[in-house]
C-alpha cells in the first residue's frame, strides 16, 4: 500500500468543505492584493502557502518592488493586526519585543515593573530590511518566529494567533547589509525573489500609482478562519513516494551524506537539514488544496523546491568563483533525482 490506513482514509466531508472555502478565500486573497500589485502572481501564492502552513516567509528584491505594500494588502485582505518594524543599524532587541519600564502605583506608592510590549505583538509582523541591522537584534526574533512567544527575565508572553512575519532584504551586495544568520535563516519557510515586473506591468503601475483613484482592500478572511484552515491542511495525505522525492532532494544536497551528488560535494559547503522536509510537505500540502486536489503530488513539491531550499544550500567558494548560483546548484539536483511515476490514490 502507498500509505497507512490512517492516510488511505477518505477525507471527512467537514474537511471537503473546508477545503473548498480555502480555494475560494484564495481566490478572493489574490483578487484583493491584485488590485495594489500588479503582477507577482508566484510571489503572492509562495507568502499565502506560507501563511497557511503556519511558515514565515523572506522576501528579498531591490528597493521599489513594493514589497512591504504586498505584504500591507495581505493583513488587509485577512484581517489581522499588523505592524511594521524598520530594521535600521541602531535598532536594538528591545525596540523589536519590548522591555519592562518603572512605574509607580498612584495608590501605594510602591514602584514595580511593568512589561511595555513591542512592535512583535501583532499577528503579521513586517520586518524590512532585516539585513539592515547587525545579527544580535535580527535574533531577538528567533524566539517568536519559533515558539510564537517572547521572553523578558523570567517572564514568557505568548503571542496572538495566527502569527506570522514576512521579512524583507535587499540583496546582500548592496552597501549596509549584514548577512542573517543560518539559525535565523533557517526559520523562515520560503526565501521568494521578487524579481523586476515586464514593460506591460510596470506601465499598469505608473498609471494606477500616478492617479487619483484609492484602492481598498476588503477583508476576505479572518484570523480565526486561518486557523481552522491550518488544520484541515495538516490532515491532507502524502503518498509513500512524495515522501522519497522529498527526502531524496532534501538528503542529496548534503556533500557529506554518502547519496550526495558528485558537483554537491564539489560545489555545496552546507546543504540543507529536516526543516527543508517539513516544509516542502507542509507547502505541498497547502498547494494541493489550492489547486483542488486532497492529496499532494510530485508537481505540488517541485513548485516549491527553489523557495524552500534557496536560503538553505551554501555554495562553496570554488562555486562562486564560477559563478555557479544557489538556484543553478537547485536545478542541477532537481534534474539528477527521475521523478517517481505518480500512483493513483484510491
Amino acid at each position: 500500500m502507498d500509505n497507512n490506513p490512517a492516510e488511505q482514509a477518505a477525507p471527512a466531508s467537514d474537511d471537503l468543505k473546508q477545503a473548498g472555502l480555502l480555494v475560494d478565500a484564495w481566490k478572493r486573497i489574490a483578487s484583493e492584493v491584485g488590485k495594489v500589485i500588479i503582477g507577482q502572481n508566484e510571489v503572492i501564492e509562495q507568502l499565502i502557502i506560507a501563511i497557511l502552513a503556519r511558515g514565515h516567509c523572506l522576501l528579498e528584491g531591490v528597493p521599489g518592488l513594493a514589497k512591504t505594500q504586498m505584504v500591507r494588502a495581505l493583513a488587509g485582505a485577512m484581517k489581522l493586526s499588523f505592524r511594521r518594524i524598520q530594521f535600521t543599524p541602531d535598532l536594538m532587541p528591545a525596540d523589536i519585543t519590548g522591555t519592562e519600564i518603572i512605574q509607580e502605583d498612584p495608590k501605594t506608592g510602591r514602584r514595580n515593573p511593568v512589561f511595555q510590549k513591542g512592535p512583535v505583538f501583532a499577528q503579521m509582523i513586517l520586518a524590512d530590511e532585516i539585513n539592515r541591522t547587525p545579527p544580535k537584534t535580527q535574533a531577538a526574533l528567533l524566539e517568536a518566529m519559533q515558539e510564537h512567544s517572547v521572553t523578558v527575565g523570567s517572564q514568557t508572553y505568548r503571542l496572538e494567533e495566527p502569527f506570522f512575519v514576512l521579512a524583507t532584504q535587499n540583496p546582500i551586495e548592496q552597501e549596509g547589509t549584514y548577512p542573517l544568520p543560518e539559525a535565523q535563516k533557517d526559520r523562515f519557510m520560503f526565501h521568494v525573489r521578487v524579481n523586476y515586473p515586464t514593460r506591460d506591468q510596470e506601465r499598469e503601475i505608473i498609471r494606477q500609482t500616478t492617479s487619483a483613484i484609492q484602492t481598498q482592500i476588503t477583508t476576505v478572511i479572518t484570523g480565526p478562519e486561518i486557523l481552522a484552515c491550518q488544520e484541515t491542511i495538516r490532515k491532507v495525505p502524502v503518498p509513500d513516494h512524495v515522501m522519497e522525492f522529498v527526502l531524496d532532494l532534501v538528503r542529496k544536497s548534503r556533500p557529506d551524506e554518502s547519496e550526495a551528488l558528485d558537483f554537491v560535494k564539489e560545489f555545496v559547503d552546507w546543504g540543507a537539514g529536516p526543516r527543508a522536509c517539513q516544509h516542502l510537505v507542509l507547502g505541498g500540502k497547502v498547494r494541493a488544496i489550492l489547486r483542488g486536489r486532497f492529496h499532494v503530488t510530485l508537481d505540488d513539491v517541485e513548485a516549491l523546491v527553489y523557495p524552500v531550499l534557496r536560503h538553505r544550500v551554501v555554495p562553496t567558494f570554488n562555486a562562486e568563483a564560477e559563478g555557479i548560483t544557489v538556484d543553478g546548484l537547485i536545478g542541477k539536483i532537481l534534474e539528477a533525482i527521475p521523478r517517481h511515476r505518480e500512483k493513483k490514490i484510491l
